[in-house]
């Protein structure tokens, strides 16, 4: 096989990666990022694996938690297309992300970078998320 040949053969390969992002079209306003999350826990994927779980309340409260990791509690708004978590802690930062929808739910990527693997939303509760209360003693 030729090199051209080889070119073509893996573009016609990773096409279809690429393609499911540029038919996502726009992000979600915050408006209807609201409507699709609000009273809603919902579980993240990353690359195939569970990547975490966050629980929507009233008041654009978040409720996040990693796969194997403790909740925290921050806040959502939008700023530009973008929707901005904020879990009041210095070292972390505003996570923001841009969300759209997809045919199986929830596709976000991180800072509207669409050059990695999207966060995509593998499953939808009402049920609140379990989060264990703080650790009891001095």
């Amino acid at each position: 096989m030729r090199p051209r040949s080889l070119v073509l053969v893996f573009a016609l390969a990773v096409a279809p990666a690429f393609a499911g992002a540029q038919d996502l079209g726009p992000p979600l306003t915050a408006e209807q990022f609201g409507a699709l999350t609000l009273g809603k826990t919902i579980t993240y994927s990353a690359e195939g694996e569970v990547y975490g779980i966050e629980e929507y309340r009233p008041g654009h409260k978040v409720v996040w938690a990693f796969a194997e990791g403790e909740c925290k509690e921050g806040d959502w708004f939008a700023q530009g297309d973008q929707i901005c978590f904020d879990y009041h802690e210095p070292t972390v930062g505003l996570q923001c992300w841009t969300f759209h929808q997809g045919p199986e739910g929830l596709v976000a990527w991180f800072e509207g970078r669409q050059d990695g693997e999207p966060l995509v939303s593998l499953r939808e509760s009402t049920e609140p998320l379990n989060c264990p209360g703080p650790e009891i003693g001095v």
